[in-house]
C-alpha cells in the first residue's frame, strides 16, 4: 500500500526530469475483526485501522447482498454498528480495506445477532429464602443464562419458571435472563424481585385502653414498611410506615372496648409481604362509674360502684398493694387502715388479663376521736378543753338541749395552747344540761364523735317570797325556773333540800329574825345564793292581855318596832319595845291591834288582834206594866259602843240589842218586889259591873187577880171532872223514865182532847202568848238537882254559850278521845229521847267559834243524818251561829 508519484531516471546519480504515473498497491486487509456487541438488530464490529487507512467496505448478506462503505476519521480502533438485522441470524462478514480506490483481499469472519429476549419475564412467587421467576419461552435458542449477584445459571431452553433458592431473606435481587443462540446471548430481560421479608419476632402489647391498642416490636432488618390485618366488625388493614430508628410502636384505633382482637403483623419489604406474626390482643374493658366513698370509720373506708359486666374480676389499687374482687361485687371495704390518714385508691376493671385506665378515689378514714374533754362552766358558757388529736386543728362541736339542735361551732374561735385546745361555748341557757359531741375534722372528714355532756351552772333565784309567816313556822317561794333544779335552803343553823319551789320552815321561834340563803342545784353545781331575812310573826291572842273600858296593855314576847290600835276612826301608838299600852280609848269598842317589825327598808306585819274593851256600865230602872204581870225595865244610852244588854230577873237572863233601851218582861206576880240587874255587852264583853236594882210591880191588879183566880180555879176542876169522865186513860198514862234520870211531875197537866186543841192553843196565845210563856215557865225548875260538873269544870266554861244552859253529866254526848282524863271529850249536847230508841236526837247549842270543830267531830261520830236548827241566826242582838253554819240555815 505505497503511493508512488514521479519516476525518474538517472544517470549517474543524475536525475532526469522525470515523468509522474500516480498508482497504489493493494492495501492490507484488517487482521482481525472482533464481535463486540450484538442485539437483535445489530452487530457492533471492532477492528484495528489499517496503516492509517480510514475506508473500508463491510459486505454481508442479510436476504440481499448488503455492502456498507465505511469512512472513519477518528484515530483508534474502529467500531461499527450494523443494522439492521434479523435476529438470532448468522451472517458471513467481508471486511475491505479500501486506499486510493484500491480494495484490498478483505477479511471474511462470521457473526450471529443475538436472540430475542424472553418475554413477561417476572417473579412468579417468592419466599424468605427464594424466588421463583417465570417467563415465555423463546423457540429456536440454544439455552437461557439467568444472571444475578455475579451467578450465571444455565437453564434449559425448554424451562418456562425457575425457582432461585438459597437467597437471602428480605434482600433485593436484580435477576437478568438472557437467551443464547450461538453462544451469543440476548441483551437480557431483567427483573428485579425480593425475598419475602421475615416476620417479626414478637410483638409486645405495651398499653390498651377502652379503644386501643397500642403495639411494640422490633424493625426486621431496619425494615420500615408492614401491614397490621385485624378484624373490627370488618376486616381491617393498616398499612404502617416508620422512619425512626429503633423499636416500631404503633396505636391501633379505634377499637372496641373489652374485645379480644386476632392480629396478623405483615414485614413489608419493596412491596412483598412476610408470612405474617399472628397474636392476639384486647382492648382494655370500661371503667366502672361512679366509683365513690360510702363511709369510713378511723381503720376502714366503704368503696362502692356501679357493677361493669362481663368483665373477670376487679384491682382495687392503693398504697403498693393490689386487691382482688370478685366481678359481682358493688361495695368493698378496706380494712386495717390508719386513722386520719388520706389515701388514694384506683379501681381497675379486668377482662382477659388487661385492666382499664382505673378510677381513682380519694379517700381518708376518719381521725380518731379526742380522748378527753374537761369542762369549766358558768351560768352562760361552758369551756372545753382537750388534747390534740395528731395535731388536727379542724373540729366541730354540735350540741343540743331537750334533742334539740341550738348549736354549731366549727372551732372559728378557739384557741390552742401547746398540744390542748380550748373552746369557749357562749350564750347558753343557765341550769341546762347540754350534750356535746366533739368531731375531729381531717380533710373534711368527721371522726366517729366524743359525746359527753356539760351542764351550766343555774342562775341565782330572781326572787324569794315569804308567803307564809307564823310563829314557829314559814313558808318560803321563788320562782319556778325548772322543773329539773333542786334547791338547798339554809336557815336557823340546818340545810333544807327541796325539788319543789316551796319549803316550809318549822321549829321556828316567835317573833324572831332569820337570815337565810337559798342555792339552786343543778347537775351537781351550785349557783350563787340568794341571801335575806325574814321574821316570824308574834302570837298576839296569847298575849296577856289587859283591858279596861279605856284601856289595852300587854307584854309582847318577838320583834317589833310599833304597835298600833285602830277602831276604824282613830288610831292609837304604842312607843314600847315590849310593853303595849294604848290608853284613852273608847268603851266598848273593838280595836285592831296590828304589831310590826322594820328593818332594812322592809315592813313585816308581825300580829294582827281584835281586842274589844269593857263596854259602859248601863244605869237602869223599871216601872209598872200589865198590872202588875208584866215590867218595863229602861236604861240610859251610855257613852261608848255596846251591843247588847243582859237584863237578868228572878234567875232568867234577856238581852236586849243595841241601840233599843228597854225591855218588857212579861211572868210577874202583882205587888211583888223582884231582884234586876243590867249588864252591857260589847260582844262578848261584859261591863265591869252590873247595876242591879229591886223593881216593884204592879199592886193594883192583886184584888182583881183573887177574885179571877177564884173562877178559874173552878173552871179548871170542872175541866177536870170532864177529863177524867170523857178521857180516864189519860190519868192512868205512865210516866215515861229518860235513861235513869230524874222524874219531874206536873200536877197540873191535863189531857186535852183533839177536837178542843185548837180552842187550847188559842186560849194560850192571848195576851202576846202569855199561856205559853207561863207553860215554858214552869219548866224552869226541872232538872235543877241532876249534877253538870263536867259543864261547870274551868276548862271546859269557855266552851258554854251560855252558862244558864248546860249538858248533864248522865246524859252528854260525849267526843271520841285517847284522853285518860275524858277532858277533851266534851262538847255542850245532850241525848235526847225519841220513838224508837232513848237517844233519838242530840240537843246541843249553836257552836262556838273555839266549838266548831268539835262541833262537826259530834255529828261524824253520831252518824248524824239531819241536822235541824231551832233558833235565830241572832238572838237579843247576838250571833248565835257561825259563818260556817249560817250558809246552810241563815
Amino acid at each position: 500500500m505505497t503511493k508512488y508519484n514521479t519516476l525518474f531516471t538517472v544517470f549517474e546519480n543524475v536525475k532526469s526530469s522525470g515523468v509522474n504515473c500516480i498508482a497504489v498497491t493493494a492495501p492490507q486487509s484488517v487482521n482481525h475483526v472482533t464481535v463486540v456487541h450484538q442485539n437483535e438488530i445489530s452487530i457492533t464490529l471492532e477492528w484495528d485501522k489499517v496503516k492509517n487507512i480510514s475506508e473500508y467496505i463491510l459486505q454481508y448478506n442479510n436476504g440481499t447482498d448488503m455492502e456498507k462503505n465505511i469512512s472513519v476519521s477518528e484515530e483508534g480502533p474502529i467500531k461499527y454498528e450494523v443494522s439492521p438485522l434479523t435476529a438470532m441470524t448468522k451472517y458471513n462478514f467481508t471486511l475491505i480495506t479500501v486506499f486510493e480506490g484500491v480494495s484490498s483481499t478483505g477479511y471474511s469472519f462470521t457473526a450471529v445477532t443475538a436472540p430475542r429476549n424472553a418475554e413477561e419475564f417476572k417473579k412468579n412467587g417468592q419466599n424468605e429464602t427464594s424466588i421463583t421467576l417465570g417467563w415465555k419461552t423463546v423457540p429456536n435458542i440454544d439455552n437461557y443464562i439467568l444472571a444475578f449477584n455475579g451467578k450465571n445459571i444455565s437453564i434449559s431452553n425448554s424451562t418456562e419458571e425457575y425457582t432461585v433458592s438459597n437467597l437471602t431473606d428480605g434482600t433485593r435481587y436484580t435477576f437478568t435472563l438472557f437467551t443464547v443462540f450461538g453462544n451469543v446471548s440476548s441483551s437480557g430481560v431483567n427483573c428485579i424481585a425480593v425475598t419475602a421479608p421475615q416476620s417479626v419476632n414478637h410483638v409486645t402489647v405495651v398499653h390498651q385502653n377502652e379503644t386501643s391498642t397500642t403495639l411494640e416490636w422490633d424493625k426486621v432488618k431496619n425494615i420500615s414498611e408492614y401491614i397490621l390485618q385485624y378484624k373490627n366488625s370488618t376486616d381491617m388493614e393498616k398499612n404502617i410506615s416508620v422512619s425512626e430508628e429503633g423499636p416500631i410502636k404503633y396505636e391501633v384505633s379505634p377499637l372496641t372496648a373489652m374485645t379480644k382482637y386476632n392480629f396478623t403483623l405483615i414485614t413489608v419489604f419493596e412491596g412483598v409481604s412476610s408470612t405474617g406474626y399472628s397474636f392476639t390482643a384486647v382492648t382494655a374493658p370500661r371503667n366502672t362509674e361512679e366509683f365513690k366513698k360510702n363511709s369510713q370509720d378511723e381503720t376502714s373506708i366503704t368503696l362502692e360502684w356501679r357493677t361493669v359486666p362481663n368483665i373477670d374480676n376487679y384491682i382495687l389499687a392503693f398504697n403498693g398493694k393490689n386487691i382482688s374482687i370478685s366481678n359481682s361485687t358493688e361495695e368493698y371495704t378496706v380494712s386495717n387502715l390508719t386513722d386520719g390518714t388520706r389515701y388514694n385508691f384506683t379501681l381497675f376493671t379486668v377482662f382477659e388479663n388487661v385492666k382499664s385506665s382505673g378510677v381513682n378515689c380519694i379517700a381518708v378514714t376518719a381521725p380518731k376521736n379526742v380522748h378527753n374533754v374537761t369542762v369549766t362552766q358558768n351560768e352562760n358558757s361552758i369551756t372545753l378543753t382537750w388534747e390534740k388529736v395528731n395535731d388536727t386543728l379542724t373540729y366541730i362541736l354540735e350540741y343540743d338541749s331537750g334533742n334539740i339542735v341550738i348549736g354549731k361551732n366549727d372551732m372559728d374561735g378557739y384557741t390552742t395552747s401547746g398540744a390542748s385546745v380550748t373552746c369557749v361555748v357562749s350564750s347558753l341557757t343557765a341550769g341546762t344540761n347540754y350534750s356535746f359531741t366533739l368531731f375531729t375534722v381531717f380533710e373534711n372528714v368527721n371522726s366517729s364523735g366524743y359525746n359527753f355532756s356539760a351542764p351550766t351552772v343555774p342562775p341565782v333565784v330572781p326572787w324569794v317570797s315569804v308567803t307564809e309567816r307564823f310563829t314557829n313556822n314559814i313558808t318560803l317561794e321563788w320562782e319556778n325556773m325548772n322543773k329539773a333544779w333542786q334547791y338547798q335552803l339554809q336557815i336557823n343553823g340546818g340545810v333544807l333540800h327541796s325539788s319543789s319551789v316551796r319549803i316550809v320552815v318549822t321549829s321556828l321561834q316567835p317573833g324572831t329574825k332569820y337570815d337565810f340563803s337559798l342555792t339552786t342545784m343543778f347537775a351537781g353545781l351550785r349557783s350563787t345564793p340568794y341571801t335575806n331575812f325574814t321574821v316570824t310573826a308574834i302570837d298576839c291572842a296569847s298575849a296577856d292581855w289587859k283591858v279596861t273600858n279605856s284601856s289595852i296593855e300587854a307584854k309582847i314576847e318577838g320583834l317589833f318596832s310599833n304597835a298600833t290600835a285602830h277602831n276604824g276612826s282613830n288610831g292609837y301608838v304604842s312607843d314600847g319595845r315590849e310593853n303595849v299600852s294604848f290608853t284613852g280609848l273608847y268603851p266598848g269598842a273593838t280595836y285592831q291591834i296590828s304589831l310590826v317589825y322594820e328593818k332594812s327598808s322592809r315592813v313585816f306585819l308581825q300580829c294582827e288582834h281584835k281586842l274589844t274593851i269593857l263596854p259602859p256600865n248601863l244605869n237602869a230602872h223599871c216601872e209598872h206594866w200589865a198590872a202588875g204581870y208584866s215590867v218595863l225595865i229602861k236604861w240610859t244610852d251610855p257613852e261608848g259602843e255596846w251591843t247588847n244588854a243582859e237584863v237578868n230577873v228572878t234567875g232568867k237572863t234577856h238581852t236586849v240589842a243595841s241601840p233599843e233601851t228597854k225591855i218588857i218582861i212579861n211572868g210577874f206576880q202583882p205587888a211583888k218586889k223582884y231582884k234586876v240587874s243590867v249588864t252591857s255587852l260589847s260582844g262578848l264583853r261584859r261591863s265591869s259591873e252590873p247595876h242591879v236594882f229591886y223593881c216593884q210591880t204592879d199592886p193594883r191588879g192583886v184584888i182583881a187577880g183573887s177574885v179571877f183566880g177564884v173562877l178559874l180555879f173552878g173552871l179548871l176542876v170542872a175541866l177536870v171532872v170532864f177529863i177524867f169522865l170523857k178521857r180516864p186513860d189519860i190519868i192512868s198514862r205512865k210516866k215515861s223514865s229518860f235513861i235513869g234520870g230524874s222524874k219531874v211531875s206536873n200536877t197540873q197537866s191535863k189531857s186535852i182532847p183533839a177536837a178542843k186543841f185548837p180552842d187550847h192553843f188559842h186560849q194560850l196565845s192571848l195576851d202576846e202568848n202569855r199561856g205559853f210563856s207561863e207553860e215554858y215557865e214552869c219548866l224552869a225548875p226541872v232538872g235543877t238537882d241532876q249534877t253538870r260538873k263536867t259543864a261547870n269544870l274551868p276548862e271546859n266554861k269557855a266552851k258554854n254559850r251560855f252558862s244558864n244552859v248546860l249538858p248533864y253529866d248522865w246524859c252528854r254526848v260525849k267526843l271520841t278521845t285517847s284522853d285518860p282524863d275524858g277532858i277533851s271529850d266534851y262538847i255542850n249536847a245532850n241525848y235526847m229521847p225519841g220513838y224508837s230508841s232513848n237517844r233519838e236526837y242530840i240537843a246541843t247549842q249553836g257552836p262556838l267559834p273555839s266549838t266548831v270543830n268539835d262541833f262537826w267531830r259530834m255529828i261524824w261520830e253520831q252518824r248524824v243524818k239531819r241536822i235541824v236548827m231551832v233558833t235565830n241566826c241572832i238572838e237579843g242582838g247576838r250571833v248565835s251561829l257561825q259563818e260556817n253554819l249560817k250558809m246552810f240555815y241563815c
